[in-house]
């Protein structure tokens, strides 16, 4: 079953239409729960949501995709910090349906879905990287965050960088999503 469900990720053309229908998917999926939504849990939602859009700004002010090993910021931490950051923002709106028994589920078809892309992922930077890649990834974890990397550094942003990631897009995108499910929340009858 499991190994389906990966198989079913690895798909090609799953995989280019979810990239390319992204927006839309996650308009329809937005429009979809707004009936579900419940206010008690917006604040709570809100705050896990923008825990893991910061860890995204700052895994997109800390790589330069395919120029470098990216070894310092959350990447001295963890290997996959970005798709962690993924992980709690969609977990906030998930949260503001007021049933938190859903993040088991979803866990576990989040992890599935990014241990395949993570196994794809890893194949190219071992080609990219070599060596280097292989000592990275024998002390950086891979999903869970653990001690930083010695001698790289954790306190690291780079605006250049954060501006060739748009990262700045990404931040308005999450906020506008935000803004909409709390106007909803807030403007829909009692």
């Amino acid at each position: 079953m499991i190994d389906a469900i990966k198989s079913l990720f690895a798909q090609p053309q799953l995989r280019r239409f979810v990239v390319t229908m992204r927006v839309p998917l996650v308009i329809v999926a937005l429009l979809l729960l707004l009936p579900f939504v419940r206010r008690e849990w917006l604040l709570v939602g809100f705050v896990v949501s923008m825990i893991g859009e910061a860890i995204q700004l700052w895994c997109f002010a800390s790589l330069d995709k395919n120029s470098d090993l990216a070894a310092r910021g959350p990447y001295t931490m963890v290997r996959n910090p970005m798709y962690l950051g993924r992980f709690f923002i969609i977990a906030g709106f998930l949260l503001v349906l007021g049933q938190p028994w859903l993040l088991l589920p979803y866990t576990i078809v989040y992890w599935l879905y990014m241990d395949s892309r993570v196994s794809r992922e890893e194949a190219l930077l071992r080609k990219l990287f070599g060596e280097s890649y292989e000592r990275y990834c024998a002390q950086v974890r891979r999903f869970v965050p653990g001690r930083p990397l010695p001698g790289q550094p954790v306190a690291f942003w780079s605006w250049k960088l954060f501006r060739q990631n748009h990262a700045g897009l990404n931040l308005a995108l999450t906020l506008a999503a935000w803004a909409a499910l709390a106007a909803w929340v807030v403007l829909r009858p009692a």
